[in-house]
């Protein structure tokens, strides 16, 4: 019964780490591929003692689990109806060795997370998949990935060194030990006896063999890695090989110890564009000999669709799309000299192509980054454009090079043939590996009969050209049935006996690799429901997740939305117990612990705000009294923010359980949601703006209205944090940037009645839509007011800046609504950081003998997507020695005031990143904006003040 099921987990795991309400099971269901099963219940495994105690419990109750870390998998190996078991949380441990040329991983580390610590040693993991940013070594290793260059010599059956595994048995296995091999014997004795048998009769089957070699010299993710038998002798040996591509069937690889690749530091990277995909892959043995390191395919319906994003590389925007394909083609040298000769020695072939524009082969870094971002953001932006109420299906499989013509015209002829509508085909063409995009209504009663002819003639078509069904996305549940069409009987038999010998009680993963159902394939396909039209082109990728704050506690983007489509089901088909078990959760997982701050869009290929859906939902669930207060507070600013100063300034002086006694009642009596926590780190109350150095202005030419964020109103400056040595508190971010203006002979002018007014974020966050059009209002009149007056003086027009990221994100939002409604008044918005780099440092000696030893910077989600982060760099390495930005930085989630509604969503969004400023130990740290510096302070017990005080203290004598 699930009931024992669920009891059985919690003594094994802790009743924390088990999560089996119908929000929990509905809202983790979902990866990228095509198939949807909801799982029994959740488990959240820790360590390896966690993950032998979940497989031991599976085995009594006779219940599937399945490995879950990234959910970015294709083929449906991810999704399971037993025990889910989350496998990301606690196993994240990235360690650098041997200055990079090894490294051991964890499984839930992401692939950028990875590489971005093994890029200072010029080093990178092998594989090298599309999905980098949202994949994690887990699902590489399970899949046995590959990607753009890594082809079938630096993936993960080739580069791996060791691992250590959790058997179905519970038995740990660590096969870099010495005595790997005896150890496994004597703990496995039947499972090695297996393996070694195996192994002697392939090789004695000169048959088994040749079928082998022949499979295995192209990508092959279909079943399982039996070139292990031919490759490894020893026992440990040949486990690890197996493991690799199991799809979680086998076993759970906790760790694993990497042999990274040399990054190749002199890149150029072109589009080749053609006027069809037959010419293209004409075209692929000719630019396949000039040794491209990269060669990406991509049709028709791939550029249109690239056309739509926002930011397009001009030789794709400025195409006329007919039956065009374009080949992104990308060589690499280890230095700009050997970078040099390969372009030359493949200029002579791709002059002789009948491009349709002349190949530019640019090493600019921000060129080739949008050539590659419209690569790899492919599938998910294409799969975004799908019809509405519609499922992507990926397929992905590989032939030899010199066939892959004449595969793409018959696979294109088939498509057509079955009645799918534009389908996009697009892959790794150096490779001959194919992936090709349809959609369909999968709740329609015909398409499961056409999913169903089409696949039965691809399979005839692939391997008729002498390939194989699945090049690097697993078997999955996809390709299952058709194991036994690819290999020879006696091949078939020989993965049967590995995955009983493995998993003799057949509980991990059942029905992924290997299936009984010829029709598995077409079981469990997902439905896709419309319910909100700021999140209806999701395609449950996954990339918005590492990037989400409450990720580790409470719901991702993703996960947001696809609980809002399950609820919307329920609704559907009249389960009306399920819609109200979800809402009973949703407001606090969905709604009142997401940061909304909009990161999860510079992730998601197709640019989704799932902040965008939760600030409308808020929105929906304020009354008239609420909506009404908060408009009175938009009319009131100044005095609001006067008695939240006041109210700090009081708290800082009394004792603090008396005032956190006080607290806790008010947050109890009214909201936790509306009253904000207070706790003893917070600084007391600020100054009102026009009562601060620059609230008046700084006299000389002038360059820009200054528009001071308000929370220097709330918050007073920054001193040192709680157990660091005593020192003088800082004098805040507005009178920073007057300083420095004024020692750089730059004028600015304040705009009239400056304490009355905001960006306007505390009500667009919170939902409160009547509030933020007051205040929007209000500041379009008194900066369109303070422009003229420039203007009459001067006859320029001039900025406006603001000095603190999130309230410039918030005040630009503001002018481009008004832009986009003909407002007159509209204006550049301009962050301090920006200006005080471009206008102001320009103007002022730095003393290198008075610059910072080393600094801390956390950049704020608003610099992240406001452009901002380049400046802030540049312009903490003019006052810092060495500066260091924590790999494992990410939103602090503090999200103006949610931090201290909800500081537990902070402590988690900002766990990770403070062990990485322990670990840098830095003299100095800062950061952009003073609710993150507050959040970032709390996190590490460093004080955070903002750059540009650091940087007046460095240019400029301390202030008075």
């Amino acid at each position: 019964m699930l009931v024992d099921l669920i009891a059985d987990l919690e003594r094994a795991l802790g009743p924390d780490q088990v999560l089996h309400r119908a929000l929990d099971r509905h809202a983790r269901a979902h990866d990228a591929s095509h198939y949807l099963l909801v799982p029994q219940v959740v488990a959240v495994a820790r360590d390896v003692h966690a993950v032998a105690d979940t497989f031991a419990v599976a085995a009594r109750h006779h219940v599937p689990v399945t490995l879950r870390s990234g959910g970015t998998s294709l083929s449906g190996q991810s999704s399971g109806a037993g025990i889910l078991l989350d496998t990301r949380q606690g196993f994240r441990r990235v360690e650098v060795l041997d200055d990079g040329v090894r490294v051991r991983v964890q499984p839930g580390a992401t692939l950028r997370s990875v590489n971005a610590r093994l890029a200072r040693h010029g080093r990178a993991l092998g594989p090298d998949p599309a999905s980098e940013v949202a994949c994690t070594v887990g699902g590489i290793i399970a899949n046995n990935s590959s990607g753009m260059a890594a082809g079938t010599e630096h993936n993960s059956y080739r580069t791996l060194e060791s691992m250590t595994v959790v058997l179905a048995s519970g038995t740990v296995v660590d096969t870099g030990a010495a005595d790997a091999s005896e150890r496994l014997r004597a703990a496995e004795p039947a499972l090695v006896a297996t393996l070694e048998r195996l192994r002697d009769e392939i090789r004695a089957d000169p048959a088994a063999v040749a079928e082998i070699r022949e499979r295995f010299s192209l990508k092959n993710t279909m079943g399982y890695s039996v070139q292990a038998f031919c490759d490894a002798t020893d026992p440990a040996a040949l486990l690890q090989r197996l493991l690799v591509g199991s799809e979680g069937t086998l076993g759970f690889v906790a760790e694993a110890v990497y042999c990274t690749v040399p990054v190749q530091p002199s890149v150029a990277t072109g589009l080749l564009v053609l006027d069809s995909v037959d010419r293209a892959a004409e075209a692929l043995p000719h630019l396949v000999a000039t040794g491209a390191a990269a060669l990406e395919l991509m049709d028709a319906t791939s550029l249109r669709v690239a056309q739509r994003a926002a930011t397009v590389p001009a030789v794709i925007r400025d195409l006329d799309v007919d039956q065009h394909a374009a080949i992104l083609v990308e060589y690499r040298g280890q230095d700009d000299d050997q970078l040099a000769g390969r372009v030359a020695g493949a200029r002579d072939v791709l002059d002789r192509l009948p491009a349709v524009v002349p190949v530019d082969l640019t090493t600019e870094p921000a060129d080739r980054a949008a050539l590659w971002s419209v690569r790899k953001g492919l599938y998910a932006a294409v799969a975004g454009a799908r019809p509405p109420g519609t499922t992507a299906l990926l397929e992905d499989v590989v032939v030899p090079v010199d066939r892959l013509a004449r595969t793409c015209r018959e696979l294109a002829a088939q498509l057509a043939a079955h009645g799918y509508p534009d389908p996009v085909i697009f892959g790794h063409a150096k490779d001959g590996n194919l992936h090709f995009m349809l959609t369909d209504d999968m709740e329609d009663a015909s398409s499961s009969d056409r999913l169903a002819a089409f696949t039965e003639d691809l399979v005839d078509l692939v391997l008729r050209h002498g390939g194989n069904l699945k090049a690097e996305h697993g078997t999955g549940r996809a390709m299952a049935p058709f194991v036994g069409r690819q290999y020879s009987p006696a091949l078939v038999t020989v993965m049967r006996e590995v995955k009983r010998a493995f998993d003799p009680a057949g509980v991990l993963n059942p029905g992924v690799v290997l299936t009984d159902d010829p029709r598995a394939h077409l079981r469990d396909l997902k439905p896709v429901d419309r319910v909100d039209a700021e999140v209806d082109r999701c395609v449950e990728c996954g990339y918005c997740e590492p990037v989400c704050p409450s990720r580790d506690l409470t719901l991702t983007p993703r996960q947001r939305i696809v609980a809002r489509r399950a609820r919307a089901r329920a609704e559907g088909v009249g389960d009306t117990a399920l819609v109200a078990e979800i809402d009973a959760e949703y407001g606090y997982e969905g709604v009142d612990t997401c940061a909304a701050d909009g990161m999860c869009a510079t992730a998601c290929p197709v640019g989704i705000d799932t902040g965008a859906l939760v600030k409308r939902l808020r929105s929906e669930g304020r009354g008239r009294v609420e909506q009404r207060a908060w408009r009175t507070a938009a009319a009131h600013w100044g005095a609001t923010t006067t008695a939240a100063g006041v109210a700090l300034d009081v708290a800082s002086r009394l004792p603090a359980p008396w005032v956190e006694t006080a607290n806790r009642a008010a947050r109890t009596v009214l909201d936790a949601d509306d009253v904000p926590r207070w706790s003893p780190d917070l600084p007391a109350g600020g100054r009102r703006r026009s009562r601060t150095a620059g609230g008046r202005g700084v006299p000389g030419p002038v360059a820009a209205v200054f528009l001071p964020s308000c929370q220097g109103a709330m918050f007073a400056p920054a001193g040192p944090a709680s157990g660091e040595a005593p020192g003088r508190p800082g004098e805040g971010v507005q009178a920073a940037v007057a300083r420095l203006c004024a020692a750089a002979g730059v004028g600015l002018v304040v705009p009239d009645d400056l304490d009355d007014l905001c960006c306007g974020t505390p009500w667009s966050s919170k939902g409160y839509t009547e509030g933020h059009a007051a205040m929007a209002e209000r500041v379009l009149t008194a900066v369109g007011a303070a422009r003229e007056t420039v203007r009459e003086r001067t006859g320029q027009d001039v900025p406006v800046v603001v000095d603190a990221t999130s309230c410039t994100e918030g005040v630009a939002g503001i002018m481009a609504t008004a832009r986009e409604a003909g407002d007159p008044r509209a204006v550049d918005v301009v962050d301090a950081v920006t200006f005080v780099a471009e206008t102001v440092l320009p103007r002022l000696p730095v003393d290198p003998d008075r610059r910072l030893s080393s600094l801390v910077l956390h950049p704020t989600c608003a610099s992240a997507r406001s452009g901002v982060d380049a400046d802030l760099r540049a312009v903490a390495a003019a006052v810092a020695r060495s500066v260091e930005v924590p790999d494992d930085w990410g939103c602090c989630g503090f999200a103006g005031d949610r931090g201290m509604l909800h500081p537990e969503l902070t402590a988690a969004a900002t766990a990770a990143e403070a062990a990485d400023v322990e670990r840098l130990d830095g003299d100095t740290h800062a950061s952009c904006n003073r609710a993150c510096e507050l959040a970032m302070t709390r996190a590490t017990g460093r004080s955070y003040r903002h750059l540009l005080e650091l940087v007046a203290d460095v240019v400029l004598d301390a202030p008075p």
